[in-house]
């Protein structure tokens, strides 16, 4: 059974060098990698049933006592995390086949996707501070190396800001680590929540916990350190900006909630502080950059920090129903960005445009394609009865039991500011008069069951979501209690269990 927790990183890695092999044969590279992204699912979906089973599993690699060494561990958090990554992944593979061009896959862009696909695993599943660096490293490779697929100056300039914004988080995650181990002589991260409580220099952990937010805020995209997403996702083939979207901050995110639940838990009156003013304004800061855009991924690129901002206030909050909200959040916002992303290139070949103003007159002619638009974009906007309500709904129950009155207020109000870019983007492409330009197609194009089969998975996944929420509740609930009380994690890792 503990193979199961090596297997979603070793997979995809092992995939990645067979579609290295293979990235000259576009079709062969292709029906590889969508085999490798099915089988993941099916391994981490067997992860998570068996962390169901057993609480918290560990692996020791190379079986090194605790609390040396490399150990991955997975409850109910990392398991849920990892088998997301392994459905977006499988959704987006499916979807590049008509999407990426023959070019982009002979220079890698199979062997980047999995090997970006084993990092994004690799960090939900570390319990040591160290791997956690290490893997979003190889994140950051893997993830610059699709950006520049395809060689345009616009996409290359906007990678290498990208990477410089990232590896400036990298040096204030170096830092960090280099003085909690000073601190403490451990990584470990289980080994870390014992041992950080008795340090005596409560400045210096204080310190070090900000540096950590810091580094995991840039990730994430957290205000004021997000202006890297927007300037970059616009640009990448629909493919990778739709995982992009729906992952990379997400690890950010993750990461923070492990160090301020296992870790940083003892200070809270300013870490988490700190984390709910960040929280304020991420969300307010980017829906109100969305408001202003008429290019739909840059809408959507600015509702990805907005969403986030969601997301670390759950955390902030710092109780089990909050950060059930929070992981519910996270589940729902995954599913329809991702979503969002690919039906905007559905939006592009259907209207010939990303810009709003140069395309119109799709609700007369692309029925399937409005059906799928709305179900994501009103979900976003927390439209009864989809995944976004009850996401919602959670993060600002949770406020008000926390009786912070005014994070409420936030919340709802920035949800209101969502639909309205919602409704923008639904005017303007489906109801409004097709305007006559040179973007507008000559005929009606044809989208392909490749792209649209994706779409319409993820989609139903966000209804089903919406309306069988009461077990994804009690699994997220499950989720915060572990997360609040983590004397189950801390056990399993130091008794090798």
């Amino acid at each position: 059974m503990k193979i199961l927790l090596i297997l979603p990183i070793l997979l995809p890695i092992l995939f990645s060098i067979l579609t290295g092999f293979l990235r000259q044969e576009e079709r062969r590279s292709n029906t590889v990698a969508i085999i490798g992204a099915l089988i993941h699912i099916c391994i981490t979906g067997m992860l998570l049933a068996a962390v169901l089973e057993k609480k918290v599993l560990t692996l020791w690699v190379g079986n090194w006592p605790a609390p040396a060494g490399i150990c991955l561990v997975a409850d109910i958090l990392s398991a849920v995390m990892v088998l997301i990554t392994a459905v977006i992944h499988a959704a987006v593979i499916v979807y590049a086949g008509k999407d990426i061009q023959a070019s982009q896959v002979r220079a890698g862009f199979y062997p980047f996707m999995q090997l970006l696909t084993a990092a994004i695993c690799g960090s939900f599943l570390t319990g040591d501070l160290f791997n956690l660096y290490v893997w979003f490293e190889v994140m950051l490779m893997a993830s610059f190396g699709v950006m520049v697929l395809g060689n345009t100056s616009g996409r290359l300039t906007n990678a290498v800001k990208y990477v410089v914004l990232n590896l400036v988080a990298t040096l204030f995650l170096i830092m960090s680590i280099g003085i909690i181990y000073g601190l403490t002589g451990t990584l470990n991260m289980a080994d870390l929540s014992g041992k950080i409580p008795l340090v005596e220099n409560t400045a210096l952990v204080n310190s070090a916990a900000l540096l950590l937010m810091m580094a995991f805020g840039i990730k994430s995209a957290l205000f004021p350190l997000f202006f890297w997403l927007p300037a970059a996702y616009h640009t990448l083939p629909v493919s990778v900006s739709a995982f992009f979207a729906g992952m990379l901050t997400k690890v950010g995110v993750y990461a923070l909630i492990r160090m301020f639940t296992l870790v940083f838990a003892t200070h809270t009156a300013i870490t988490h502080t700190t984390l709910m003013v960040l929280a304020v304004l991420t969300m307010v800061s980017g829906v109100v950059a969305a408001a202003s855009q008429m290019d739909i991924r840059r809408i959507l690129s600015f509702h990805i920090i907005s969403q986030v901002g969601y997301m670390v206030l759950g955390l902030s909050l710092f109780t089990p129903l909050a950060l059930a909200g929070t992981l519910v959040y996270l589940i729902h916002h995954i599913f329809v960005k991702a979503n969002l992303f690919l039906v905007s290139g559905l939006i592009q070949k259907a209207g010939g445009s990303f810009d709003l103003n140069r395309i119109g007159g799709l609700y007369k002619t692309r029925g399937l394609l409005c059906t799928v638009f709305f179900i994501p974009a009103f979900s976003l906007a927390g439209f009864p009865p989809l995944s976004g309500f009850w996401a919602k709904l959670l993060i600002i129950y949770a406020c008000l039991e926390s009786r912070q009155y005014a994070l409420a207020g936030v919340a709802a109000l920035v949800g209101l500011m969502t639909l309205f870019s919602m409704i923008k983007i639904w005017s303007e492409a489906f109801w409004k008069p097709a305007p006559q330009t040179e973007f507008t197609p000559a005929e009606p194009a044809t989208l392909s069951a490749w792209m649209l089969g994706p779409v319409l998975v993820l989609a139903l996944v966000t209804v089903l979501l919406g309306l069988f929420m009461e077990p994804v509740l009690r699994l997220a609930l499950a989720a915060g209690e572990q997360l609040m009380d983590p004397r189950a994690y801390i056990l399993a890792v130091q008794g090798g269990s």
